[in-house]
């Protein structure tokens, strides 16, 4: 890497960080914004701390970059809509989805904001942590973590006092379930107008909540949300039954005949070998992700009566193993291969979660309060803007015909050199500095 190309990505630093600043106000802190985004490129991957920032950056110290996550009086509601914004003409296409997911920070300690003996994805297991739940806009030009949202559990919300300590603001201390934050996501993401997509996903946490998929199909969106085998549907036209009326008291009501309802799991052991097809879903960083599907039209079991009428989605790989099963309120017409693209389309945002938490430190801040955490996250989701931003106008991967697998992280190693002033930088051939 010569003088030029670094020089070019310190001057594509420079131009993305005046696009932001003006949404943090003051001066003093657009500049922190600044010292805390080049600190955030250029630390080690485990290292992610204000401590360990401030020693990536001449201008700022420790002490004045934790007093921008804590005490900084910038919105950061702000931030994320000029981030949207800015993402627009880079990333909107019409197979986009909304992809929704929730990640855990192992943190200890009873002050610190919204943690709670709960489980934690990134350990496997119920720990002491904070959860986000998270918005991701996923399509064929790339992807991003766009929005987030911080769990509190019942018992925080049910102590206003530690919330309080906390900085939680008044308007924040209701108990809201991850459905409803992911709901709230959608509908801040719909209003911003910025970037569009007609598709949702998710996990089944929030596929298997009725309320949650009748409220995603009001707010006008198609769904393909994942379900766990155990719940329960009727064919698509069941049948029924009803006991001859003896003229006394009020006509019998009609009935489904008993065995139409069935678990998910049970369905697929019935479905014939020919109702399964393999389709390639995009590429992967092992190649093709292929994989088999099979569907159909069923109606959802709404207090064991049948309900509204659904795709039924499967998919498994193509040894059969990993089952997972999806609903879908998409239109009777709507292609096999549309189903399975929209449902694959989670994926990426797992990779995101792990590519931000290595290369922008996502999950490294030693913070409490509910600032403090709000700031650092809207900070690290610029910090893989800014990678993405290199990464489409350095030409690499920007018109692949699926979202890439991961932040390529030689180019992220190319910034954090030409970023990192602290580092002697390269000589080109034949600069004077080479003689």
């Amino acid at each position: 890497m010569d003088l030029v190309e670094f020089e070019r990505i310190e001057q594509t630093f420079q131009t993305f960080h005046a696009h932001f600043a003006p949404a943090f106000g003051r001066k003093q802190w657009r500049e922190r914004a600044r010292d805390y985004l080049r600190g955030l490129l250029v630390q080690a991957s485990e290292r992610g701390n204000a401590e360990n920032l401030s020693e990536a950056v001449d201008a700022a110290s420790a002490r004045v970059l934790q007093r921008f996550l804590t005490e900084a009086k910038w919105e950061e509601k702000a931030v994320i809509e000029q981030l949207q914004a800015y993402l627009a003409p880079r990333l909107t296409h019409p197979d986009a989805v909304w992809a929704l997911d929730d990640s855990g920070f192992p943190k200890q300690g009873r002050k610190s904001v919204g943690v709670a003996r709960q489980y934690c994805g990134a350990l496997g297991k119920i720990a002491g942590c904070q959860v986000g739940v998270f918005l991701a806009y996923v399509s064929p030009r790339g992807r991003a973590l766009v929005d987030k949202r911080l769990y509190l559990p019942r018992e925080w919300t049910e102590a206003p006092d530690r919330c309080a300590a906390a900085g939680v603001p008044a308007g924040e201390r209701e108990y809201r379930s991850k459905t409803d934050l992911a709901l709230a996501l959608l509908q801040q993401a719909k209003q911003g107008k910025h970037l569009v997509a007609t598709w949702v996903t998710g996990d089944d946490l929030y596929g298997q909540q009725p309320a949650f998929r009748e409220a995603v199909d009001r707010e006008g969106f198609l769904y393909v949300l994942e379900v766990p085998g155990h719940l329960t549907v009727f064919p698509r036209e069941p049948r029924w039954e009803q006991r001859a009326y003896t003229g006394k008291g009020r006509p019998p009501q009609k009935h489904p005949e008993p065995g139409q309802r069935q678990a998910l799991h049970a369905r697929r052991a019935l479905l014939p070998p020919a109702a399964w097809q393999e389709l390639t879903v995009g590429e992967g960083a092992q190649g093709p992700r292929t994989y088999r599907f099979a569907r159909e039209r069923v109606r959802a079991s709404r207090d064991r009566q049948p309900g509204e009428e659904l795709w039924l989605l499967y998919k498994e790989n193509l040894d059969g193993a990993e089952p997972r099963t999806y609903f879908s309120n998409a239109a009777p017409d709507t292609p096999l291969a549309v189903l399975a693209r929209v449902a694959m389309s989670r994926w990426p945002i797992e990779t995101e979660f792990e590519d931000e938490k290595s290369l922008v430190a996502l999950d490294e801040y030693e913070v409490r309060s509910w600032a403090g955490w709000q700031h650092h996250v809207t900070m690290a989701m610029l910090a893989s803007t800014f990678l993405l931003t290199l990464q489409q106008d350095w030409g690499e991967k920007a018109a692949a015909p699926d979202p890439p697998p991961g932040l390529p992280r030689g180019l992220r190693a190319l910034a954090q050199a030409a970023l990192d002033g602290s580092r002697p930088a390269p000589v080109a051939d034949g600069h004077p500095r080479a003689q």
